[in-house]
């Protein structure tokens, strides 16, 4: 009998393979882990961006021409999110965990994936109106330095103030958003006052290991793009970064019972995601 021969894999797939390898081994960028379909799209959006025909294409630019990594980074970054985003998520954060923080004398969260800042100002304005602010830091990480580049700036689109406004005040705003930012032209911009006690950073969830010890982990809508075993050991650097008893805040999509890690944290909220790290 005739061997069964292999099914093949099409030769979109194997340039994908090909070019997540380039960027790991030329850049030190690993996306292997992260989930295909999503990953794929954006690969394909990122060829009708940079105007190559294929993959391969792409590969080879990405190999000899270091000028392109930051566009290429950015492309493959996933920097959709709103201020207040999820609004019953901050309210939770604001009526239930917020006080459970304020019996610590100082105060470190950790945003992590912080994409162009607009969750990491929300936060802030949280910890302002809870009295909070002036003894806490935040870090804000990203992989990705445009990303970052444009979360220090703290400006957005104008366009987004009343969907941002309509957010905050579900949130249980105290105040006017329009309190925290200026206004020119077609462009809001955050109160330097917010930026005070935030820290920006470059941190990879991949490779990177634990960036700081934290009262309060952020990390929302990321794990959604990675593989199973990656949201583990994400979720394992979490809980090694976590102070006893802290808690951690993810997407309203992501679901973590599946994880091996998941044992080592208990729901706040199971419906908005918020847990706390268990006791050890």
């Amino acid at each position: 009998m005739a061997a069964r021969l292999m099914a093949r894999p099409d030769v979109e797939e194997v340039e994908l393979e090909l070019f997540v390898r380039a960027l790991k081994l030329r850049h030190g960028y690993d996306f292997g882990e992260y989930a295909r379909a999503s990953f794929r799209r954006r690969v394909n959006a990122l060829l009708q961006g940079i105007g190559c025909e294929t993959i391969g294409e792409l590969t080879a630019r990405v190999l000899r021409d270091d000028a392109l990594l930051p566009k290429v980074i950015a492309g493959l970054s996933v920097p959709v999110s709103e201020m207040f985003r999820d609004p019953a998520v901050f309210r939770k954060l604001r009526d239930e965990v917020l006080p459970l923080l304020a019996s610590y004398p100082h105060i470190n969260i950790w945003q992590a994936g912080c994409a162009f800042g607009q969750e990491v100002y929300s936060l802030a304005i949280l910890l302002e109106e809870a009295g909070l602010y002036d003894r806490t830091q935040i870090y804000a990480t990203d992989f990705s330095d445009a990303a970052i580049a444009r979360a220090q700036e703290g400006i957005f689109p104008a366009r987004e103030a009343r969907l941002y406004s309509e957010n905050y005040l579900a949130a249980g705003g105290a105040h006017s958003l329009a309190d925290y930012y200026h206004a020119r032209y077609d462009l809001i911009t955050i109160d330097a006052a917010l930026k005070r006690n935030v820290t920006f950073a470059n941190h990879n969830l991949v490779c990177d290991g634990v960036f700081c010890e934290a009262h309060l982990i952020l990390c929302r809508n990321v794990l959604i793009y990675f593989t199973d075993s990656l949201q583990n050991h994400v979720l394992e650097l979490f809980r090694d970064s976590l102070v006893r008893s802290g808690f951690l805040c993810l997407g309203t999509r992501e679901n973590i019972a599946f994880a091996r890690a998941a044992q080592n944290f208990r729901a706040i909220d199971p419906r908005l995601r918020i847990f706390q790290l268990a006791q050890r």
